[in-house]
């Protein structure tokens, strides 16, 4: 039994290790986005597969309350030198869509499993229908790529050959696939090292019982955090711009309940299942780390100090129904499930604002936007490749302006050097940085969004451009912030043939062509009309904002770059009082006056009591016919004429009932 002090010294052992299994694969991966954007895990495991050490400054930062247990049973037998590996998003729910390879290396203490080694790597290509194999436009799973269930790539040592030569022939690019798994089981090894080395020093059985302590006192420091909270029930809902092509909004809806030291997040009313690839891939799991990243997010935001392993999740009961967006079932696509991934943080980042207001930011961005290139370079040569992620500002903090740039939930994707992009890809760089006016107003502004400009040479270069979103739900402002600008895709922009592109997230350029994304800003936090005149008046030196928005957005006066003192007085004085709690922006203000919260409640008893495979089906058909209606009464009277034109629809549980009153 480890007193305090010592687990500490555990606790900093672990982190040492996971962080010289990042620096590993960081330092030997092949393809820029695991070695530049860094879209890698890599984590301890106790025996039954719970994390209990992740890297801090290294790789994503989705996945410290990840468990491996289902993937870990389904391999029969275990040997030293065993890897094994999967990209299924439905066999075990680790691997949560195609691109993601999650790797596991048991861990051995004469002749016994002590522990596992595990992460995983986003290939930047797994094969299907489109380069880089995501898009919002796939219907079905079989369409993202070739998928491995649970199984041995490595057996005591040596590579299974079989399963490499049926990976590299379905892929685009196999030397990057291969270098950068081999890299990873490299990065195994050295956990694998570095565990074995803590038994050591501590020996077998105070190891075991101190990764337990680990666990439990990562779990008491989130329970102190949860007291720390009043008890009560908030409510929060939030939308994806689109839940298929051009199609219509996606909602997620939560009920946040804080009970003591525990928390229930209940995701009922939220968009069933969708026939598109936003599908989150759960099982069900109450706790699955992809429901709870933004959890992670507020605990370290309450608590930097807090232990980041599973034991952060143990407080916490998620409920997600079955056939529904956040626990869809197979062969549901899901390779575009970060979009809704970044949703659901701002869903939940919105319930726990409500539940403790003075401690907690407005609303990041919420659309890292990766940009991936297959283009054909001057030797004739077919390169894919991330050309750079494109992630939003932060929200308006209690204390400071939201980051520029890097949007708090998805800070972790790092830019590529432009030099190095356009050494290893032919594209050239016309724009990369700030866009103006973007971050929402507040007394703390929300950071600026990011916009990239590049051009390609060669004929038909295929961009996908994935969680293209926020182009028409705000990022939302909070205490009196507002919303913050939206998000943008446009060919050619400036040009006689201009062409804006929308969320969609594939195009097809010819040589000259310019592709210009702009990220979503971050939510401002608090009255604008309360930041200091000088604080504005450094934005706009800067170029933040402009003059015309420092006068529109915080009242401030410019008059040759200072502020008139006495007009910004008066402007001030005669502004109504700032929205509270929330400002969304016109647009979600305008959808919502048709779509009141009682209207898609109803929809969505409506679509729960229908079999899954009916439910996207019939949302759709109720939308086209809401045109000229609105309420709960409006959708009642769609769904009649939907059940009138496809008699073969079943009847919705209690929809009979309901007609009959």
């Amino acid at each position: 039994m480890f007193d305090r002090m010592n687990l500490q010294v555990l606790a900093n052992h672990a982190r040492a290790a996971a962080e010289n299994m990042g620096y590993t694969l960081q330092r030997t991966a092949h393809s820029a986005f695991v070695k530049e954007t860094e879209d890698f895990t890599v984590m301890l495991l106790n025996r039954r597969g719970d994390t209990f050490a992740v890297p801090m400054d290294l790789g994503a930062t989705w996945y410290a309350g990840l468990t491996f247990g289902r993937a870990i049973d389904q391999i029969a037998d275990y040997k030293p030198g065993d890897v094994a590996f999967t990209n299924d998003a439905y066999s075990s729910f680790v691997a949560t869509h195609t691109p993601d390879t999650v790797l596991w290396k048991p861990v051995f203490w004469q002749g016994e499993i002590i522990a596992f080694t595990g992460g995983h790597i986003h290939n930047t290509d797994m094969g299907g229908a489109v380069p880089a194999s995501l898009s919002r436009a796939l219907t079905e799973i079989h369409q993202e790529g070739i998928r491995f269930p649970p199984m041995k790539i490595v057996n005591e040592g040596v590579y299974d050959d079989q399963i490499l030569r049926i990976m590299t022939t379905n892929v685009r690019k196999p030397d990057l696939n291969m270098g950068d798994i081999k890299a990873m089981v490299g990065a195994l090894t050295t956990g694998e090292r570095k565990i074995l080395a803590m038994v050591e020093k501590f020996g077998k059985e105070a190891f075991l019982a101190g990764v337990d302590q680990l666990l439990d006192h990562a779990e008491a420091q989130a329970r102190d955090l949860l007291r720390s909270i009043p008890d009560g029930t908030w409510e929060f809902t939030d939308y994806a711009d689109e839940d298929s092509v051009e199609a219509n909004p996606c909602r997620l809806k939560l009920k946040l309940t804080i009970t003591g030291d525990s928390a229930v997040l209940d995701f009922t009313g939220s968009d069933p299942q969708l026939g598109s690839s936003l599908n989150v891939p759960t099982g069900g799991d109450p706790r699955h780390s992809v429901l709870l990243v933004a959890i992670y997010y507020i605990l370290y935001t309450l608590n930097p100090r807090i232990l980041l392993n599973t034991g952060l999740t143990r407080p916490f009961t998620c409920i997600a129904p079955q056939g529904s967006v956040l626990n869809p079932v197979s062969p549901a696509a899901v390779g575009m499930r970060s979009l809704t991934c970044a949703r659901l943080r701002s869903v939940i980042f919105g319930g726990f604002v409500q539940a403790v207001p003075d401690r907690l930011p407005a609303a990041p961005a919420g659309n890292n936007c990766i940009v991936n290139v297959m283009t054909t370079d001057a030797r004739g040569r077919t390169i894919i490749a991330a050309v750079n992620p494109v992630v939003g500002g932060g929200g308006g903090m209690p204390h400071r302006d939201g980051t520029n740039g890097s949007g708090a939930d998805a800070a972790y994707l790092k830019n590529t050097p432009i030099e190095i992009t356009e050494t290893e890809t032919p594209v050239e760089f016309v724009k990369y940085g700030l866009a103006q006016d973007t971050g929402g107003a507040g007394r703390w502004r929300g950071g600026l969004a990011t916009e990239m400009a590049f051009r390609v040479f060669a004929p038909d270069s295929r961009i996908t451009a994935r969680n293209r979103d926020r182009s028409f739900f705000r990022p939302w402002g909070a205490l009196g912030g507002r919303a913050a600008g939206l998000s943008d895709m446009w060919l050619n922009p400036g040009t006689d043939h201009a062409k804006r592109l929308g969320n969609i997230d594939t195009a097809v350029l010819q040589p000259g062509d310019v592709l210009e994304i702009r990220s979503a800003g971050g939510g401002g936090r608090g009255d604008p009309l309360l930041r200091e005149v000088w604080r504005v008046e450094q934005d706009v030196a800067r170029g933040y904002v402009s003059v015309a928005a420092a006068e529109r957005d915080y009242g401030v006066v410019m008059v040759d770059g200072v502020a008139d003192q006495a007009a910004t007085a008066a402007l001030r004085a005669s502004r109504p009082p700032a929205p509270q709690p929330f400002h969304y922006g016109p647009e979600r203000d305008g959808y919502e006056a048709q779509w009141t919260p009682a209207a898609y409640d109803r929809l969505t008893a409506i679509l729960a009591g229908l079999p899954i495979h009916w439910r996207f089906f019939a949302k759709t058909e109720i939308f086209r016919r809401m045109t000229g209606r609105s309420g709960a009464d409006g959708v009642a009277q769609a769904l009649a004429e939907v059940r009138a034109r496809f008699p073969d629809m079943p009847a919705p549980t209690g929809f009979a009932q309901e007609a009959a009153e």
